[in-house]
């Protein structure tokens, strides 16, 4: 059973790769067949799955299948779960300061 803190590191590894922010660029204008994220990266449908599979498993795109074409769409709900672990993981909940180690 995985960790809250390994299910949040794919929320964040979702963001970490150029050709990933590029998809999710490209599916802010709405949903797009898979040939299309292709073409529009000039990467291999290898290349092109293995991403696919980390953005939705991070919660932040939707996938769905019509024959033998999948379409790919920014999960709404997702971005909202990431932009709030985001905000949890960099929330300051002190001033206290930490001045160094005890002798």
């Amino acid at each position: 059973m995985e960790t809250e803190n390994a299910q949040n590191a794919k929320v964040f590894k979702a963001f970490c790769d150029e050709n990933r922010l590029t998809i999710l660029q490209l599916l802010c204008t709405g949903e797009k067949c898979a040939c299309r994220l292709q073409d529009a990266l000039s990467i291999g449908q290898s290349t092109l799955s293995h991403h696919m599979k980390i953005l939705c498993e991070s919660g932040v795109v939707l996938a769905r299948k019509e024959g033998k074409w999948t379409y790919y769409t920014i999960d709404k709900a997702g971005c909202a779960t990431a932009a709030s672990l985001l905000s949890d993981y960099t929330r300051v909940l002190s001033d206290a300061r930490d001045f160094g180690c005890a002798p």
